[in-house]
């Protein structure tokens, strides 16, 4: 079976605010879900995953921010919360229905079509791994196929991504600043205009749930 036969085929459909503020009703392939995240980001992640059901296999990209001598601990943890498989992403491996791939500790996470590349050019907003590196390469891989959440966070990395996938048709989810443990990355993607939902982070795993479903073998 080939990477791409490999890959669940999901549907988002529902209401959607486009850049100018006015809900419309769009439905979309989505392939991938990417998800940046800093400070506080991994009892986000947790409350998340740890609410996805069973039959939830989108694949999801995180681009968590962290310390360059980060091991397997964070996955390892993740891991004991959900029942999808958490690993740190490797260079020019398939992306794989039913798992959870993180940046690893000091590397750049990029996508390409149906596949991870890892990068250790500069830090970006002193960043590697990057939530905009991800999310650009994610949006131009995936276009509208492609769902990017935005967690808590202290700096502003994932506004220029979410302004590319939005740029690309991809849908905007950010956690609400009030809930967040630092608003800072929330409200930066926020101040950009191109967000499509703010939810609160309890509600973020429902929404991929009613979101994104299989879309039936004709």
């Amino acid at each position: 079976m080939t990477p791409a036969a490999r890959r669940s085929r999901l549907s988002v459909v529902g209401s959607r605010t486009t850049e100018h503020r006015q809900p419309t009703t769009r439905p979309q392939a989505a392939e991938l879900v990417v998800v940046g995240c800093s400070s506080g980001g991994v009892y986000a992640l947790e409350k998340i995953l740890r609410e996805l059901p069973k039959e939830f296999c989108i694949p999801i990209a995180v681009a968590q921010h962290r310390h360059r001598k980060s091991d397997e601990g964070l996955p390892a943890f993740l891991r004991r919360v959900t029942h999808m498989e958490v690993v740190d992403a490797e260079d020019k491996h398939w992306i794989e229905a039913g798992k959870v791939y993180l940046a690893p500790a000091d590397y750049h996470l990029l996508v390409g079509k149906g596949e991870f590349n890892l990068s250790v050019d500069d830090a970006v907003r002193h960043s590697r791994p990057s939530v905009d590196v991800l999310f650009e390469s994610a949006a131009d891989a995936y276009g509208p196929a492609l769902v990017a959440i935005v967690l808590t966070g202290a700096n502003a990395d994932g506004a220029e991504g979410a302004r590319r996938v939005k740029q690309r048709g991809g849908i905007v989810i950010v956690q609400d600043p009030k809930t967040a443990e630092a608003a800072t990355m929330p409200e930066a993607v926020i101040a950009t205009g191109v967000v499509d939902q703010i939810l609160r982070l309890e509600e973020i795993a429902a929404f991929l749930v009613e979101h994104c479903q299989p879309v039936p073998t004709p």
